[in-house]
């Protein structure tokens, strides 16, 4: 584990036993339950951020030339007096929104004054593209809230946005004389990854104010390709697979998922092609899915039947292991097998484009509305499976019969994370 002690900072790496954070982000205070929500940039842009905190300690910060090397400690020493700092104090104060972070998205705890909604808690992250990181450029909770979960809440759903968006750490900045957000940030598993002796002022060590970079790494599941198990589901497990389902999708194209319910109807659907369709378990836990539907190509009155699949399901502590990969590949294999020419999908378009997919364009084949677009793809199991024919692409019904009521009742069949809006969404 990360830790500061009297004897200096140790870089020893700590882990999260559950890497990926599911959201409760409902924290009960008083029997009341207080709710944590997306706060919109045109409301809430510019709103300043009360930052205070008071502190007995520092880490002091040694740099020292030895030869052909440098040494640093990061050493943890009492203060003569408490120092308290103050937005007051600071020329450039803690705000949302601020222009500089064109991409960044908030969330927070708001309450009613006055007839007036105040701000008491949010957190506020932005990403950083080109090294494909979160950065978590405010957290914040007001004095009196302090110490009741609040702050892990908000953590958690930068840890979520993260791995929503497959981004590969969380990063943020901090002092070296905010002792009580160090030892926050080492309890939510982020450790030293950097430091800036001269960020705020050319006096920062003298000042005991040295600008240090945290950072927090996901842990996914390892896994032996050889230990996954590729094979039907039996009807036993259809609530288990459905579970599955629901948190691989949780939050991720819309506030909360709907793909438990797709997985529900298709297996009574008379589209629905058992054969073909599979799920992955390691160790005997059931961990992904894959669910074939017939579908059809028209042009004209020509009408020809292909595949199309969804959801394609892994657990989020199991995602980036292969398992998705294999699932399709192997389910590929079986429909040519069966006498199926090709497969049409609407998917992500960074990612199954890797698996050898290519926009439907590219087969002459559009919606039904005419359209393209990159999230329209398609793949040839034969030549010319899809391209021989082209037309456009009629999904089943199953796909347009998934109704809000419906999807409410199947959800309290199961213990799910708070619905939380997030940038990456699609609705």
């Amino acid at each position: 584990m990360v830790f500061m002690s009297g004897c200096g900072w140790s870089g020893a790496v700590y882990y999260e036993e559950q890497c990926v954070i599911e959201l409760e982000v409902h924290i009960e205070m008083n029997k009341e339950k207080i709710n944590i929500i997306h706060l919109p940039k045109e409301q809430w842009q510019n709103v300043p951020i009360p930052m205070r905190y008071t502190t007995d300690e520092y880490y002091d910060v040694k740099i020292r030339k030895e030869d052909n090397s440098f040494r640093v400690d990061l050493i943890k020493e009492k203060l003569e007096e408490p120092i308290s700092h103050y937005p007051e104090e600071y020329d450039f104060p803690d705000k949302l929104y601020q222009e500089h972070w064109e991409k960044a998205y908030a969330w927070g705890i708001v309450e009613e004054i006055d007839g007036k909604q105040e701000l008491v808690a949010c957190i506020e992250t932005c990403p950083e593209e080109w090294s494909n990181r979160l950065m978590v450029t405010e957290l914040w909770v007001h004095e009196s809230m302090r110490r009741k979960g609040i702050g892990h809440a908000l953590m958690a759903i930068a840890k979520q946005q993260a791995n929503l968006e497959h981004r590969r750490a969380v990063i943020l900045e901090t002092q070296s004389c905010n002792v009580p957000a160090i030892s926050f940030y080492l309890r939510e598993g982020f450790e030293l990854v950097g430091f800036d002796s001269c960020c705020y002022s050319n006096r920062d060590i003298e000042r005991k104010e040295v600008r240090l970079d945290l950072g927090y790494f996901p842990r996914k599941n390892k896994v032996n390709i050889k230990e996954v198990i590729i094979r039907e589901e039996t009807q036993e497990e259809y609530h288990e697979v459905e579970e599955v389902a629901l948190r691989a999708f949780w939050n991720k194209h819309r506030v909360g998922c709907n793909e438990h319910l797709l997985v529900h109807k298709i297996r009574n659907c008379e589209d629905y092609v058992p054969e073909i369709s599979r799920i992955a378990e390691v160790n005997g836990e059931i961990v992904g899915a894959i669910y074939y539907t017939k579908a059809q190509l028209q042009k004209g009155n020509q009408k020809k039947e292909i595949l199309t699949f969804g959801p394609l399901c892994v657990l989020p502590q199991w995602q980036g292991c292969g398992i998705g990969r294999i699932l399709l590949e192997e389910t590929l294999k079986l429909a040519k097998q069966h006498g199926y020419e090709g497969a049409v999908i609407f998917g992500e378009p960074d990612y199954y484009p890797l698996l050898g997919f290519k926009t439907c364009d590219y087969f002459g084949i559009t919606t039904l509305d005419g359209k393209n677009f990159d999230a329209f793809l398609g793949i040839e199991l034969v030549k010319n499976g899809l391209a021989g024919f082209g037309g456009k692409f009629v999904e089943p019904k199953v796909f347009e019969e998934l109704s809000e009521r419906e999807n409410d009742e199947l959800t309290n069949d199961f213990k799910t994370p708070e619905k939380q809006k997030f940038p990456s969404q699609w609705m």
